[in-house]
């Protein structure tokens, strides 16, 4: 969606797709305006409650039947196990997810996480697919006035015909770009605690390739996890960046890291896309 300063400010129920890399401030910002009359609409747990929400459950079951004592408990239904995800908690989500290697430092084989990649992937797109509907439930429902779609840092990587075009049609994408500061503090963050990722198979295929090449490992069983997450981090972050260029240039607008970093409230935020706007035209 692409409109001019003017018609921004006259938009009586602002819908913006907030667009960028895990950390560089989405969910503080939609955390924010949730204080000001805006739908927060967490792409993250719209995935885990709706989409994943029973491939989640078996996840943690089948851990659970390896204790005897749960295993038995469950069998009989004496105990039940459900999810407990929130917009701030989202963890159970990621879990899911896994990493690739060795299944004794709790890796996943190459099908299993493929597997698991690609539910991902179904669900987030299903997710996108919902916003309009929740953009009309967010103002005729539950009376919001504005709406902030707090999207995963994946969008950019699903390649499904017609999405971006849909989200466009709805709101307004404002891409945050890291920094080179925080560019870096992102890359250490990912290194000093590396967290499961969604990867595109075509990418996933060839940096796994040339990391087995580089550590000379013959099989995927022998993958550290989390070595294998430190080093495609970096990778996965720069091949991301022109993707999510190229979506603020045909589709939105463009606000860095250390401007978001600025805003302290919905008037501050609201100036930001008008500055974001004035720059382009």
């Amino acid at each position: 969606m692409k409109l001019s300063a003017e018609q921004f400010r006259q938009w009586e129920h602002k819908c913006i797709t907030l667009l960028g890399m895990s950390g560089v401030g989405k969910t503080r910002i939609s955390t924010l305006l949730r204080a000001s009359n805006w739908f927060h609409f967490s792409a993250d747990y719209r995935i885990g409650t709706r989409y994943l929400d029973e491939a989640i459950l078996d996840n943690i079951k089948q851990q659970a039947m390896q204790v005897p004592f749960l295993r038995d408990l469950l069998r009989s239904d004496s105990i039940y196990i459900r999810n407990n995800i929130t917009v701030d908690h989202l963890k159970p989500v990621s879990t899911f997810m896994g990493k690739l290697g060795n299944p004794e430092l709790g890796g996943l084989s190459l099908t299993e996480f493929k597997r698991r990649q690609a539910l991902h992937r179904t669900a987030e797109v299903a997710t996108f697919r919902d916003v309009p509907e929740f953009i009309h439930k967010a103002q005729a429902l539950y009376a919001y006035q504005h709406f902030i779609n707090d999207a995963g840092g994946s969008l950019c990587e699903l390649d499904e015909p017609g999405l971006l075009e849909q989200l466009a049609e709805h709101t307004l994408f404002l891409y945050i770009q890291a920094s080179a500061d925080d560019e870096r503090a992102l890359i250490r963050r990912a290194e000093a605690d590396p967290k499961p990722l969604y990867y595109r198979e075509a990418f996933l295929d060839e940096q796994l390739a040339i990391y087995m090449g580089e550590r000379k490992l013959d099989y995927v069983a022998l993958i550290d996890p989390d070595d294998f997450v430190r080093w495609v981090f970096s990778r996965l972050f720069h091949a991301r960046v022109p993707r999510y260029e190229a979506i603020a240039r045909q589709y939105g607008y463009t606000v860095t890291t250390a401007e978001l970093a600025q805003v302290q409230s919905e008037a501050d935020f609201l100036a930001l896309i008008e500055c974001a706007i004035a720059r382009q035209q």
